[in-house]
């Protein structure tokens, strides 16, 4: 079985943090989850909301869970709102379907997923893969045929 190392959880954290200093963004907070949705490692930058790391958490957590990443949970929310309106508290508020939730791969095995939080959706998940990448794993954003997912 092919896990993630708390080395690696570590340096997604790290890339994920230097990325975001380099591109002046507000204060992170991040999340990786192991492949079974523990937390590996997590950070929370000083000045970063309360409510930053739940919201980390539950990108991490609902990508996860679903097997897609939180860009394509937004999509779909949007497609099937009533099966995401039921989603959340089925879940106990644990998917946000916005992007920043990224899968982490190695090679198509998954492992793990980080979520990041604290700036822009958008700009959340491009320190989140620039991160995975840096740490020498794959990030996952969309709905491709990398990993065997079940469809809902």
């Amino acid at each position: 079985m092919t896990l993630l190392t708390l080395h690696e959880a570590q340096r997604i954290v790290e890339e994920t943090l230097r990325c975001a200093r380099e591109s002046d963004m507000e204060p992170m907070t991040i999340i990786v989850l192991d492949a079974a949705g523990a937390v590996k490692a997590s950070a929370r930058e000083d000045g970063s909301g309360l409510a930053r790391p739940d919201i980390a958490f539950a990108k991490a957590w609902g990508a996860l869970g679903m097997g897609l990443p939180s860009r394509e949970l937004a999509r779909r929310s949007e497609l099937m709102p009533a099966f995401f309106h039921a989603l959340v508290p089925v879940t106990h508020g644990r998917v946000i379907p916005v992007p920043g939730g990224v899968l982490i791969l190695k090679g198509d095995q998954l492992v793990g997923a980080v979520g990041v939080s604290g700036d822009s959706s958008d700009n959340d998940e491009l320190c989140a893969v620039a991160a995975v990448n840096a740490a020498g794993l794959l990030a996952d954003t969309e709905a491709t045929p990398k990993v065997r997912r079940s469809e809902f």
